[in-house]
């Protein structure tokens, strides 16, 4: 059995990479990924211990991060994560918190933090200093979210209830994970592969380009000067992508910031006539690596 894709979605992303390979991929199950919890516990004695149950894989960006090779789909059941001791987390949802390169002290927005794991990362980075902002629209995301930061031992974040364009203070660093339609977690035959292609649609992603276009000009707004902004989807739609940041430089002072990351990249910038310097933003296939699907963009302010 095979995931039974729109037409009209495979007509767009046969445009945007090579389609036999994407539709290969994206029929098989994602690999499961951790992360070690430097607040909690230290990489070399997590990974001891797990490699006598399970082989680890070392996943390239993230030395924290690993694959994890078990037949067990219950990994939320064993005593390392109910210890806080590792984050189950997706290897391409690493990235962004790695290219935000938090540092200690510094107060960070997290603009939609829910369920937390970037949340998580990014504070065992800062070593639990400073501050974090960990923001979400909707009330029932703040239990998840509340839930995993207590788990993880994170005592620097402060969490909000909010719409994010209307969040007014200045911040070192911002990470925007921006709510979006979620085709790069598109990996077999699963609920949420099932719902995200049902609910695909030209018009749901124009919707949510708008408002991604909203959160990120606010955002950047709301940085200090020098700050820097993490604009994430898991999305592989250019028009929450590659438009998102085109229209940010567009509409304001932003520059674009080469990441200094060796991730293969795929953007297809005749698309819509995107400018050159968007090459410095990452778009991670699924294909590259069996991850996820990710787009990365790291912006700076003058």
């Amino acid at each position: 059995m095979k995931l039974e894709l729109k037409k009209e979605f495979i007509e767009k992303y046969s445009k945007l990479t090579n389609f036999t390979e994407y539709e290969n991929i994206i029929n098989k199950f994602l690999r499961k990924a951790i992360r070690i919890n430097a607040l909690k516990t230290t990489i070399a004695k997590t990974k001891r211990e797990l490699s006598k149950k399970y082989r680890l894989v070392q996943i390239p960006w993230c030395k924290e991060g690993f694959w994890i090779e078990t037949e067990r789909r219950d990994l939320g059941n064993i005593l390392e994560h109910q210890l806080g001791h590792i984050y189950i987390q997706e290897a391409a949802s690493m990235l962004p918190p790695i290219i935000l390169n938090p540092r200690k002290n510094e107060i960070i927005l997290d603009a939609a933090a829910s369920p937390g794991s970037k949340t998580t990362q990014i504070a065992s980075m800062m070593k639990n200093t400073g501050l974090i902002i960990a923001n979400d629209l909707i009330f029932q995301r703040m239990l998840p979210l509340s839930h995993n930061l207590q788990r993880c031992g994170v005592s620097n974040t402060i969490t909000t209830i909010m719409d994010a364009r209307f969040i007014d203070y200045k911040f070192d660093k911002i990470l925007l994970d921006a709510p979006c339609s979620g085709t790069g977690t598109i990996r077999g035959l699963t609920q949420n592969s099932f719902y995200t292609i049902q609910t695909y649609s030209q018009n749901k992603v124009n919707n949510l380009s708008k408002l991604q276009k909203k959160l990120i000009l606010k955002c950047y707004s709301n940085l200090k000067p020098k700050g820097t902004l993490v604009y994430s989807t898991c999305s592989l739609d250019p028009e929450e992508d590659e438009e998102v940041i085109q229209f940010l430089l567009n509409n304001s002072d932003a520059k674009l910031e080469k990441i200094d990351l060796k991730v293969k990249s795929e953007l297809n910038l005749n698309y819509n006539n995107y400018s050159s310097e968007l090459k410095k933003c990452i778009k991670l296939w699924p294909q590259f690596y069996d991850t996820e699907g990710f787009f990365i963009a790291k912006i700076k302010k003058p």
